[in-house]
C-alpha cells in the first residue's frame, strides 16, 4: 500500500528501522504547523479509518508525533475515533483506571524492566491493537522497546528447529501466583480480586474459566492461576502467513512467582530460553517517548516491553478489539 494521505505527512524518529522494507515505527505528523490541534487530528483519523488501521496492520507500529495530544481526555477522544471496541485488561500488571477507556500503563517500579510481551497473551481473546500516549516523558530511559514477533519465530526455527517443533506440538503450559490485593511494589504485583472484579472466590473461578485459567488457592489468601495447553507460535489473518511468536516463555520460565513448561510436563531446555531472550533482544526496535506521543501497535505482531527508566513517567494505554 503506497502512502498517500494529505492529513498526515511521514517523519522520522530516532532508533526508526526497516524491516521488510516498512518503517517501524511509521511516523505520521501534522501536515502543517496549523494542522496540529486535536480536532484536525480527530477528524483526519476519523475520514482515513479504512487507510489508517491498513496502515497499522502494514507497519505494526504507528507514531503519531506533533500533535497537541494533553492528556487523558484527548487520547481517549483519539481511542473513541477508530471506533474499535474496547477489551478491557486481564493480566498481572498493577493498572489504575484514568478516564474512560484510558488507564496508566504497568504501575510497577520504574527501575525494573518489563519483559517483552504480547498484551494478553495468555488470554483466550487477545487485544488487536494496543494504543500508548506519553503524557510525562522520562528524563533519562523509560523506552518501551518492540520487536517484529515473526522475526523471532524465523531466527528460533534457524537455530533451534527440532525445540521449536516440539513445543509447537506439546504446547505450553503457563501458572502464576497472585495476592488478593494490589502490591505495586511489583511489575506482576496486580491481586486476584482486582484482575476478575471480584472478592468471591466462586465468582473469580467462574470468570477465570471463562478466560481459560483453573485457580488453586493458596493458603496466604492468595492464589495460583494454571494456563494451557497454549500455543507456542500463531499466524493471524493479513499478516502475510508470518508466525508470530506468540508466548511468553522467556518472561515466565524459571521466575519466583510464574512458570513455563511443555503442556505435558517437559521441561522447557535452558539454553532454549536464554538463546530466545537473546534474539527478542537483538530485533528490538525503540525510540525516545516525546511529550504527546502517541503510539499504535499491532498486537498480533509486536511483542513489547519498558526500559528501566528514572522518575517521572507517565505513560497512559488503551487496548481495543
Amino acid at each position: 500500500m503506497e502512502f498517500s494521505c494529505k492529513d498526515f505527512k511521514v517523519g522520522k524518529c530516532q532508533g526508526q528501522k526497516l524491516v521488510d522494507g516498512e518503517s517501524m515505527p511509521l511516523v505520521l505528523q501534522p501536515p502543517k504547523a496549523d494542522k496540529a490541534d486535536m480536532e484536525s487530528l480527530l477528524l483526519a483519523l476519523k475520514t482515513n479509518k479504512d487507510w489508517f488501521e491498513q496502515l497499522i496492520i502494514k507497519n505494526s507500529a504507528v507514531l503519531l508525533r506533533g500533535f497537541d495530544v494533553k492528556n487523558a481526555q484527548d487520547f481517549n477522544d483519539i481511542v473513541e475515533a477508530f471506533g474499535w471496541d474496547d477489551i478491557r485488561y486481564v493480566g498481572p500488571a498493577p493498572r489504575t483506571h484514568v478516564h474512560k477507556r484510558v488507564w496508566t500503563a504497568n504501575e510497577g517500579p520504574l527501575s525494573e524492566f518489563i519483559y517483552y510481551h504480547h498484551e494478553m497473551v495468555l488470554i483466550k481473546e487477545s487485544p488487536k491493537t494496543l494504543l500508548l500516549f506519553c503524557e510525562v516523558p522520562p528524563p533519562e530511559g523509560g523506552e518501551t522497546p518492540f520487536v517484529p514477533s515473526f522475526r523471532v519465530t524465523e531466527r528460533m526455527l534457524e537455530e533451534f528447529p527440532e525445540a521449536v517443533e516440539e513445543m509447537e506440538a506439546k504446547g505450553l503450559q503457563y501458572s502464576f501466583t497472585a495476592l488478593s490485593k494490589n502490591d505495586t511494589s511489583s511489575m506482576r504485583g496486580r491481586g486476584w480480586e482486582d484482575t476478575f472484579g471480584t472478592s468471591d472466590r466462586e465468582e473469580a473461578e467462574r470468570r477465570a474459566e471463562a478466560l481459560g485459567m483453573d485457580l488453586e488457592w493458596l493458603p496466604n489468601g492468595g492464589v495460583k492461576a494454571v494456563l494451557g495447553p497454549r500455543s507456542l507460535t500463531r499466524e493471524f489473518d493479513r499478516r502475510k502467513g508470518r508466525r508470530m511468536w506468540f508466548n511468553t516463555v522467556v518472561g515466565m520460565h524459571g521466575k519466583e512467582i510464574s512458570s513455563a513448561s511443555m503442556a505435558d510436563g517437559t521441561e522447557i531446555p535452558e539454553n532454549v530460553v536464554k538463546r530466545c531472550g537473546e534474539i527478542i533482544e537483538e530485533e528490538s526496535i525503540q525510540f525516545k517517548w516525546e511529550k504527546g506521543d502517541v503510539a499504535i501497535f499491532d498486537n498480533m505482531a509486536l511483542l513489547h516491553g519498558r526500559r528501566p527508566s528514572k522518575p517521572p513517567r507517565r505513560v497512559l494505554v488503551a487496548t481495543c478489539k
